[in-house]
This record gives structure tokens, C-alpha cells and sequence, in this order.
């Protein structure tokens, strides 16, 4: 389902004639080549939705695609919104008639009054609705995120407003349709995502799919129970808090988690290292301490020089001026605060009469959690290929 066939034909007329109406082989040098392209042309059901694109040099007129899955012939596109190339192709995303039977159908496409492509489409038995609320035995940690779907391409179904309540979630959920999504092809297909309380209690809740006027059509059973001892993700083997520098040359392997200097009013990284984190502590980890100005958001290091067997998150943190010389503790505290780890900063008198240090503003690299320009004195890293 949703892959993509190419057909490649010419329109040479004197090719199509001697074909028979059927599509010809393509021309050598591909001059005046027409392209059918099919995303999702087999392996569909009743109701779901063709990306139809033909390309090419075609004969003035309309462009049109019939075949028996259609209640009528398709009129397709222009691209002139689509390319800065228009008149090069054509596109539309018909749907297959819900009232059609499982087999193989002939689709055709005209340019001007002629025959220029044919193809086939393949379509399967329809399938009652489904809700899917996570795996099938799948059980949640407090704090992960939960998805859900409901697929209801069926006949006789017409509902547009679809949600999901629980008591193990802060809201009701509300399932969408995104047809710019993966599922665009499935124009029933609604979906949304829960993100579990970090407080939700250990034990079996229900999961009630509700339809319009708060009819429930469906109830699934959602075991959640938090980390234990013996489990693989349980307490997480946290280290840190560490801190290195911000001079180009410092970085996350040179931390160090004692002694490590920093003058009143300059700036420092705070490093945690963290095996397994409890679902969802990448986006609420915090670093706190009396030294510091504010509360510092540790961000998970994504790049490339983030490798390893232990995840590490950071960020920087500006020391307050004015700040007496002496050991200062910076604590952070995970996995629903079972586990507090507690470091000691050792802050230095400023030089009198000096800049204070870390003046310039402090800039994170968006999604990432790495510090972006070294030039304020912030490390930097190259992010991974493939990484959003």
C-alpha cells in the first residue's frame, strides 16, 4: 500500500495505432516521453485515496484519468501551482468508490482526446473499523507518550469528531485526520498522541474511544506501572552533575564532577549522564543551585560526538556576580525524584575592574540541546546526519 508505479509511454501516433489503443513502449531519446505515476495504485481498499501524477509533453486539453474504482472520470490538475515548470504535468488524488469489489481494474489516461497511459489498479476487501490504543500488551512507564488511531474506512461510516478519555490522562485527546501526513492515502484514518502524568499511579486503566455526542464506541485496557528494581531502565545509572568550560577548547569529556573553577558572574556547563531516563525527563531534566542565576534546562546532546553507551544532556549556566568565593552545590534530581545527585562548583572571586565573564546572551541551538555558537562561549558540536 501507498507505493509508487511509474509507467513510461510516447506519443507518437503512429506507436499508439499500431498498438491498438494499448500503451506503447517509450521512445528511445525520450522526447515527448509521458510519465504515469501511481502512489498507492495496489494493495488498496475501498475508499482510500490515489496519488495520480502524469508527466510529461502532453497534447493541449483537458487531462483525465477514468477507470472502473471511479464513479466518473477524474479531471486532473495543472501543475502550474506545483513547479515553476508548468504545463509539464498533471496531478489529482481521486478516491477509490467505497461500493467497489475486491480485484484488478484497467485505469486510462487522456490528454486532448487521446489515450496516452494505462495502468491497473489493484484494490482489496474493506476491513471493519479498528482502534488502536499502543501495542497489544504493551505496558506504559508514567511520563511516556501513548498513541492512539482510529480507522474507520468503512461503509456507512460518516463521523468527523473523534476523542479518547481516560483517567490516566490529563485531558481528553482529540483524533485528527492529517492529510500532509504518512496516512494521507486513508482519508478515515484520525490520530493523536497522550503524554502519561509523571505522577500517574501504577495500576490498569481504561482507554474509552468516544464518537459524536460523547457516544463511547470502544474501550481498550492501559497497564502503566513505573520502573522497578531488576528492570533494564530502572533508576537509569545517572552520573553527574559534572561541569566543563566554555573555552572553544573544553568539552563534555573533559568534565570534571569536583574542583572545577568558574569566576563570579561567568558561565559554566552542567553535564548529566543518564543510561536509560524515565519517559519523557529528556524535556523537564534541571540543574539547580544557589551560584546560579536561574535554573539551567539540560538538553540532550544529539550529535555526532554524543555517541555512546550513556546518553548525555547539558547545558549552560551563568554564575551570579557578586557572588562570595567558596564550594557551591548544583543538584539535579531525576526519575520522579528517586535519584538526587548533588556536585560541588568551587566559585572565584571576580578580578576587580575585569568584564564580567559570560556577559554576551547564552543561545541554545533549537531541538537540539547542544549550545550553539562557541564564539559566546558556548561548546558546539556537528549534528548527526538524519537527526530532526
Amino acid at each position: 500500500m501507498n507505493r509508487t508505479r511509474t509507467a513510461a509511454v510516447a506519443l507518437g501516433a503512429a506507436a499508439l495505432l499500431a498498438a491498438g489503443g494499448a500503451a506503447p513502449a517509450a521512445a528511445g531519446d525520450g522526447q515527448g516521453e509521458v510519465h504515469l505515476l501511481l502512489n498507492g495504485g495496489f494493495g488498496n481498499r475501498p475508499g482510500e485515496l490515489i496519488d495520480i501524477d502524469v508527466q510529461g509533453r502532453l497534447p493541449h486539453g483537458p487531462v483525465t484519468v477514468s477507470s472502473p474504482v471511479f464513479p466518473r472520470p477524474v479531471r486532473l490538475s495543472p501543475y502550474e501551482r506545483r513547479t515553476p515548470d508548468p504545463g509539464r504535468g498533471h496531478h489529482g488524488r481521486p478516491a477509490i468508490a467505497m461500493t467497489v469489489e475486491p480485484g484488478t481494474y484497467p485505469l486510462t489516461v487522456e490528454a486532448g482526446g487521446r489515450v496516452v497511459a494505462r495502468d491497473r489498479v489493484e484494490v482489496g476487501r474493506p476491513q471493519r473499523p479498528r482502534f488502536t490504543a499502543g501495542s497489544p500488551g504493551e505496558v506504559l512507564r508514567p511520563g511516556e507518550r501513548l498513541w492512539m488511531a482510529y480507522d474507520d474506512l468503512y461503509p456507512g461510516e460518516s463521523g468527523t469528531s473523534f476523542s479518547v478519555r481516560s483517567p490516566a490522562f490529563r485531558a481528553p485527546v482529540r483524533l485528527a485526520h492529517d492529510p500532509r501526513g504518512a496516512d494521507w492515502h486513508n482519508p478515515r484514518l484520525f490520530s493523536g498522541a497522550a503524554r502519561l502524568p509523571a505522577t500517574v499511579r501504577d495500576g490498569t486503566y481504561t482507554v474509552a474511544l468516544t464518537g459524536p455526542g460523547g457516544r463511547v464506541i470502544e474501550e481498550k485496557r492501559l497497564v502503566v506501572r513505573a520502573a522497578r528494581p531488576g528492570d533494564r531502565d530502572y533508576l537509569g545509572r545517572a552520573r553527574g552533575p559534572a561541569f566543563f568550560g566554555t573555552s572553544a577548547g573544553a568539552g563534555p569529556d573533559a568534565a570534571r564532577t569536583d574542583g572545577h573553577e568558574v569566576t563570579a558572574g561567568g558561565q559554566v556547563n552542567v553535564l548529566w549522564r543518564d543510561q536509560a531516563p524515565d519517559p519523557g525527563e529528556e524535556e523537564r531534566l534541571t540543574a539547580t543551585s544557589p551560584a546560579f542565576e536561574r535554573p539551567v534546562t539540560l538538553r540532550r546532546d544529539d550529535s555526532k560526538a554524543g555517541d555512546g553507551a550513556a546518553p548525555r544532556y547539558y547545558g549552560p549556566a551563568r554564575v551570579r556576580r557578586g557572588l562570595e568565593a567558596g564550594r557551591y552545590p548544583v543538584t539535579v534530581v531525576s526519575h520522579h525524584g528517586r535519584v538526587s545527585r548533588t556536585a560541588h562548583l568551587v566559585i572565584t572571586e571576580a578580578a576587580r575592574g575585569s568584564a564580567a565573564a559570560g556577559s554576551a546572551p547564552l543561545l541554545l541551538a533549537a531541538g537540539t540541546g547542544v549550545a550553539a555558537a562557541a564564539g559566546l562561549g558556548v561548546v558546539a558540536f556537528r549534528r548527526r546526519a538524519g537527526r530532526g
